[in-house]
């Protein structure tokens, strides 16, 4: 794939009858962020620069909304859980019962997957945004009291969100109502909502078995709805400037602008607002300014870690939605965009990306808590130059042992990547083992390294 910007598909120039040459078409207008419109403004976080951006009105046009009301604006407007799954937001906060109090709300601050750093950056620069797109739904929801699980690594961020809302709540823009951060230890299971809830309430991380769903035994045995940071951000935008106007954004099924984190072998790493439905090619040939000179992209992962790898050819003409994505054999996921160019191992790749999930293991479950030990450790043979015959099979077959056959999707976050680099670069898995090294290594190193 050529290491140069692409052509954008509205420039690509159409004959005309007759064979005329055909008149120039102007680039589209340039895409203003609404997420991370903030990010790089001089004292963002503070209350007062808020204000002066217009933060706080889109809350006080859903407050002068009945709960209900809001809870259907918020179908209409088609906006998506950005945590991962990309449930529909208004279809999720409608199965919280009418009959059942008191309501909480939580938001999911325990950005853990390697790849994903969107929340870090609008939780420690734009931490107004997330306070007003909470009042939002706790409004919609009744929820006098919400908490903020934040990872418990993010010390500014943490820092920044007391500040924040110490600073609203004596503007008066809390009301009656409670936001409390509450900091996490540091583990990547408590991500998963049922964990997240569990160590909320002082227990271990443990994953609750569902059903009952939080929406009806949450937190503290109440109808809960745990939404993810970047969700909730977009909330303001919808209720200032309307559901009409948030619909012109992304496509059809998947509206509304969304934060890709780009990181690996490009030059230009980090986060990027983009609408749904944005060409993944010139997100990073072009926003990213490319691979590294005299390199070519091998292999992509679209939705952090623990999302299917793809193959280079596998990338070409997809656009970043969750259809999309999904029908080219992976899930957008949380948009942790992982480039890998040729110059990548993908049997050390995967063994990184094993070794994480085999330490990350909650340990609840049998088949995640002995067959991602289990799988690390033959990968490690592997790249070791130890592999034997069998072991690509053997590492498919624990993976289909693991896979559908957990409490949470710890299981699948286990067995996909394996399952998807073992497929798709079965050729370097087995030169590995044949060859007793990593052929991209010289014969010298890989013996002394064994």
């Amino acid at each position: 794939m050529p290491d140069a910007p692409l052509e954008h598909p509205d420039q690509r120039r159409q004959p005309r009858e007759g064979g005329e040459p055909p008149a120039p078409v102007p680039p589209p207008p340039a895409y203003e962020p609404i997420l991370l419109r903030n990010i790089g403004i001089p004292d963002s976080h503070l209350l007062k620069t808020a204000l002066s951006r217009g933060a706080y009105q889109g809350l006080k046009k859903a407050q002068a909304m009945a709960p209900e009301a809001v809870i259907e604006e918020v179908k209409k407007s088609g906006l998506r859980g950005r945590g991962g799954a990309g449930f529909p937001t208004g279809n999720k906060w409608s199965f919280v019962p009418k009959d059942k109090w008191p309501h909480y709300l939580i938001v999911n601050a325990d950005e853990s997957e390697p790849g994903t750093f969107k929340d870090r950056a609008l939780i420690e620069n734009d931490p107004h945004l997330l306070i007003e797109g909470t009042l939002i739904g706790a409004h919609a929801l009744g929820a006098e009291v919400s908490y903020i699980y934040i990872r418990g690594e993010m010390v500014l961020g943490a820092k920044r969100l007391e500040a924040a809302l110490a600073e609203a709540r004596a503007a008066g823009l809390l009301g009656n109502r409670q936001i409390h951060v509450h900091r996490g230890a540091g583990a990547y299971i408590c991500g998963e909502e049922t964990g997240l809830l569990e160590s909320l309430e002082g227990k271990r991380g443990y994953p609750r078995l569902k059903p009952p769903f939080p929406a009806l035994v949450g937190a503290f045995g109440k109808p809960t709805v745990v939404n993810n940071v970047e969700t909730l951000a977009n909330l303001p935008a919808i209720f200032d400037k309307g559901v009409a106007w948030y619909r012109t954004i992304g496509t059809e099924k998947s509206p509304g602008p969304k934060i890709f984190c780009v990181s690996g072998h490009v030059r230009r790493p980090g986060n990027y607002e983009k609408p749904l439905g944005y060409p993944l090619e010139k997100l990073i040939y072009e926003d990213a300014g490319g691979l590294r000179p005299g390199r070519t992209l091998k292999a992509l992962i679209p939705g952090g870690s623990s999302m299917p790898v793809l193959r280079a050819d596998e990338v070409q003409g997809l656009t970043m939605d969750y259809e999309a994505v999904q029908a080219r054999g992976s899930l957008l996921g949380s948009a942790g965009v992982i480039v890998m160019d040729d110059s990548t191992c993908m049997v050390r790749c995967l063994l990184n990306i094993s070794r994480f999930y085999a330490h990350e293991s909650c340990g609840q479950c049998t088949p995640c808590r002995e067959g991602s030990t289990w799988l690390a450790k033959i990968l490690g043979r592997i790249e070791a130059g130890q592999g034997e015959g069998g072991d690509l099979e053997l590492l498919l077959d624990i993976c289909d042992n693991i896979a559908g056959k957990t409490i949470c999707p710890f299981g699948e976050a286990t067995a996909w990547p394996v399952q998807s680099f073992v497929k798709r670069f079965r050729d370097d898995f087995a030169a590995h083992i044949t060859q007793h090294r990593c052929p991209q290594r010289p014969a010298a190193v890989a013996a002394s390294a064994r």
